[in-house]
């Protein structure tokens, strides 16, 4: 099961298999294996995880905390499914906070952690030039990485979950209204944002961020895709 290597739900306490339990939900919307919109009933999910309504309740409660599920009166529990306003919302965001954490981070990013990023670059070539849905999801995460690595690197945890929220809010934006059915984050200008927090240019790593994220919304348009079932998604 490759969406639990960290976290197993089963045999834990119910405050920790209520975390896995997230986990597991959290990593299938974000990497687009459940589709906005899609129906999370807390009987079928306690079922997958052998686990009770109370802890299942629990795990809904903190993702819809997170934003990335709602529960409707007398309907249940639902994948977000952000409207075009609210995606708009989450890229305005991006562009007011990731521009000063690129800058941010060109005063603290070490010899090493350049490396890291050279690194993380690799492994989205390698994942670009895979086929196949899982190779695809890979991608599209390591885009996302790239983003919360760089928040990181800028030393502000309050950021940083902030940041952590909006790459998941932005990959259901994506799943749902992204025209090309893959993540746009570019890594030619991940490449480019290295490229200028290396030589320690913080106005042009703001600038090519701000650029960065233009092209991502640029991508973005009102197709409909459909997901996998829960237990599909969740391959359990």
């Amino acid at each position: 099961m490759n969406i639990s290597e960290k976290l197993s739900p089963f045999d834990l306490v119910p405050d920790d298999r209520a975390l896995a339990i997230r986990e597991a939900l959290r990593n299938a919307i974000v990497d687009r294996r459940l589709a906005p919109g899609t129906k999370l009933v807390e009987s079928e999910v306690g079922e997958l995880f052998e686990a009770s309504r109370t802890v299942v309740r629990a795990a809904l409660q903190m993702l819809t905390f997170e934003g990335l599920v709602k529960t409707e009166r007398n309907r249940g529990a639902f994948v977000s499914n952000p409207t075009p306003e609210e995606a708009r919302q989450v890229f305005a965001s991006r562009r007011l906070l990731e521009p000063g954490i690129a800058a941010t981070a060109v005063e603290r990013i070490t010899d090493a952690e350049i490396d890291a990023f050279r690194h993380h670059l690799q492994e989205e070539v390698r994942f670009m030039n895979e086929r196949g849905p899982a190779a695809r999801r890979a991608e599209i995460k390591a885009s996302g990485d790239f983003h919360l690595m760089l928040a990181s690197v800028a030393g502000n945890a309050i950021l940083q979950r902030f940041m952590d929220e909006l790459v998941a809010r932005s990959s259901l934006v994506i799943a749902l209204y992204g025209s090309t059915g893959v993540s746009r984050c570019g890594h030619h200008e991940h490449a480019d944002i290295l490229e200028a927090l290396e030589q320690r240019d913080a106005a042009r790593a703001g600038a090519l961020m701000l650029h960065h994220i233009d092209h991502i919304e640029a991508d973005l348009d009102i197709r409909i895709r459909d997901g996998l079932a829960l237990k599909d998604a969740l391959d359990i």
